[in-house]
């Protein structure tokens, strides 16, 4: 009788961890997003240089990849981003233009809505700080002041 007991509750156990395996590999089916970087630091850079930055992803799913939409944190950072969808493994590019006529301290983001499991409204970021171009003709050395002949 111990014997018999015994058997069944290891076959119990042992169904009720196939089926603990079972739901947890359902969970984990789909896409997944993952990021190289996820801030962009442009530094110190000049009023009007390129803004334009990219950050690269993986599908490390095992479903494709659809981005449905990338949005700025104002109109001032501009995303582009692939409309196809990526396939497991494989990997693309939000490009983001910061205008940078605007001078001051940058602190933006960029938020991406998609079917990742892992993350459907990632945020990514972009920081820096933009310095004014010199007014004027006069030459300058790297301390902003008039150069002296």
């Amino acid at each position: 009788m111990k014997k018999l007991l015994f058997t069944l509750s290891l076959l119990f156990s042992a169904f009720i961890g196939m089926n603990g395996l079972l739901a947890q590999a359902a969970v984990e089916s789909g896409a997944k997003i993952e990021f190289k970087k996820e801030t962009h630091d442009y530094g110190t850079i000049d009023q009007y240089a390129d803004g334009t930055c990219e950050f690269t992803f993986t599908n490390t799913g095992n479903e494709p990849l659809v981005i449905s939409n990338a949005k700025g944190s104002c109109g001032c950072t501009v995303p582009s981003w692939p409309k196809e969808p990526i396939a497991p493994g494989a990997t693309g590019t939000i490009k983001v233009k910061y205008d940078t006529k605007r001078v001051g301290i940058i602190g933006k983001s960029v938020t991406l809505q998609s079917n990742a499991i892992n993350d459907p409204a990632k945020t990514i970021r972009i920081k820096g700080n933009v310095v004014a171009k010199p007014q004027g003709g006069a030459p300058v050395n790297n301390s902003g002041a008039p150069a002296s002949n």
